[in-house]
C-alpha cells in the first residue's frame, strides 16, 4: 500500500509573480552622413536605398550636399529617399550619430559634439594622438566599422572590400597588359593553341582567394605564395581545385616572378605594416611590360619598388614593369563598395533603434563591441592604447560597472 504524500504546513499555494524581461524602448535615431574630403575616398556609407529603409522606420537622416557624388548618387536620390540635404557641415554634425566612409580627420574634430556616436573606419598607421585626445575629451563613442564582427565571427565589411579588391585587381591587370596602356599586348587568359598568361599572387587571404578565382575564371595560370601553409590549404579548399602553392621562399619566389606576366601583392599586415617580400632586384628581373598590382599599398606595400599612386594617375614604370599602387583599391568601384558597406551598417542601425540606441546594441552585440575603440572618455582598444602610450580600459568591465 502506497503512502500518502506529506504536505508541509509551511507549503504555500500563493502564486509567485512572473519576472519578465523588460524590452528597451525603441529609440528614434538622427543620423548624419558627411561628404568626404579624404584622398581617394569615393564611397558613401549608406546608399539611398538604405536611407529609405531607415526613414520609413521613423528615423531622421541628414546627408551633406554632394556626399554621394563619388559613388554616382545624387542629392536628388537621397532627397527622394527621405533624407534632408544639408549644405552646412556644422549643421550636419548636430546629428547624434555620424556615419563616415573615411577615418575622422583633424578638420572634423571641432565639429564633433559631446557624447556623439561616430561610426567610421580607422587607419592605425595614420592615426594621430590629437584626434584620440579630442574624442576622449568630448566623450565620443567611436566605432571602427572595419573591426565589427558578424554572428559568424568574420569581419563583414573587411571581407566585402577584400573580395572587391581581389576581383578588381585581375580586371586592372587585364587592362594594363594590353597595348592601349603600354603593356606587353598579352591577353590575360588562354585561348586554344596558346599557353595562358601567368599570374602570381602573394598572399592567400580573401584578396588572394578572389584574385585567384577571377584569374582561373579567365583561364590564366595561377601560382600562389604565402607564409602560412594553413592559409594556402584553406584557399585551395575554398576554390575547389589544386593549384601551385608555395611558402614565401625567396629563391622560388624570384624564379616565378621572372616568368610572371602579372604579380599581385595581397599580404596581410603585421602590426599594421605589410612586410616587403619582393626586393628591387627581383622586380628588375621581371619581364618588360609585366604588371604589378600592389593591393597592400594602404599598409605600405609588399614590393620594394612600390610608391603611392592615385586613381587619376594609377601607374608608373620601373625597370619597364608597370606598377599599379593605388591605396583603397575598392574605392575604384565605389558604387559597388558603397552598397557592400551599406548592407552591413543599415541593419546595425535598425538593431540599435530596436534596443534603445547605439549604446544598447553595443551592450547586446559582442561583435559590435569589438569595433568600439573610444567609449565616453576611455580608450577601449588595447593596440591603440599601446601605440600612443595611453590608458586602456576593458569595455566589458566598463559596461558591467555602469549597469
Amino acid at each position: 500500500m502506497s503512502k500518502k504524500p506529506y504536505i508541509s504546513p509551511s507549503f504555500s499555494y500563493v502564486p509567485l509573480e512572473e519576472t519578465l524581461q523588460i524590452t528597451p524602448r525603441r529609440k528614434k535615431l538622427f543620423i548624419g552622413i558627411p561628404k568626404e574630403s579624404a584622398f581617394q575616398e569615393n564611397r558613401v556609407p549608406l546608399t539611398p536605398e538604405a536611407v529609405s529603409v531607415l526613414v520609413n522606420d521613423g528615423h531622421d537622416v541628414a546627408v551633406e550636399h554632394g556626399a554621394g557624388n563619388g559613388s554616382f548618387y545624387s542629392d536628388n536620390d537621397y532627397s527622394e529617399a527621405g533624407a534632408h540635404i544639408v549644405y552646412d557641415k556644422a549643421e550636419l554634425y548636430q546629428a547624434t550619430t555620424i556615419i563616415k566612409s573615411a577615418p575622422i580627420s583633424e578638420q572634423e574634430l571641432s565639429l564633433l559634439q559631446p557624447n556623439q556616436v561616430v561610426i567610421s573606419p580607422i587607419h592605425l598607421p595614420l592615426m594621430k594622438a590629437e584626434i584620440l585626445e579630442q574624442l576622449l575629451a568630448k566623450k565620443i563613442i567611436a566605432i571602427a566599422f572595419d573591426s565589427i564582427k558578424d554572428d559568424a565571427g568574420s569581419y563583414p565589411i573587411v571581407r566585402s572590400m577584400s573580395e572587391i579588391a581581389g576581383n578588381y585587381a585581375i580586371m586592372i591587370a587585364a587592362r594594363f597588359l594590353g597595348n592601349a596602356d603600354n603593356g606587353q599586348g598579352v591577353l590575360l587568359g588562354g585561348i586554344s593553341g596558346l599557353p595562358p598568361a601567368r599570374v602570381l599572387i602573394i598572399g592567400a587571404g580573401v584578396v588572394g582567394e578572389f584574385a585567384a578565382r577571377a584569374a582561373f575564371g579567365l583561364g590564366a595560370s595561377v601560382k600562389i605564395f604565402d607564409n602560412s601553409v594553413y592559409r594556402l590549404m584553406r584557399l585551395q579548399n575554398n576554390i575547389g581545385r589544386r593549384c601551385f602553392t608555395s611558402v614565401l621562399e625567396p629563391t622560388t619566389l624570384a624564379e616565378e616572378l621572372r616568368n610572371a606576366d602579372v604579380a599581385i601583392g595581397a599580404l596581410k599586415p603585421v602590426n599594421g605594416i605589410t612586410p616587403v617580400v619582393v626586393t628591387e632586384q627581383m622586380v628588375s628581373n621581371m619581364k618588360a611590360g609585366s604588371v604589378i598590382i600592389d593591393v597592400s599599398m594602404d599598409r605600405g606595400g609588399c614590393f620594394e619598388t612600390s610608391r603611392l599612386t592615385s586613381h587619376e594617375k594609377p601607374t608608373f614604370k620601373k625597370y619597364d614593369v608597370i606598377h599599379y599602387c593605388v591605396p583603397n583599391i575598392a574605392s575604384g568601384v565605389s558604387r559597388t563598395a558603397s552598397r557592400a558597406i551599406s548592407n552591413v551598417l543599415m541593419p546595425i542601425m535598425q538593431q540599435a533603434a530596436d534596443i534603445g540606441g547605439v549604446e544598447g546594441v553595443i551592450v547586446s552585440k559582442s561583435g559590435i563591441r569589438r569595433g568600439v575603440y573610444v567609449y565616453k572618455g576611455c580608450i577601449t582598444n588595447a593596440p591603440i592604447a599601446r601605440r600612443f602610450g595611453m590608458k586602456y580600459t576593458d569595455l566589458d568591465l566598463l559596461l558591467s560597472s555602469q549597469s
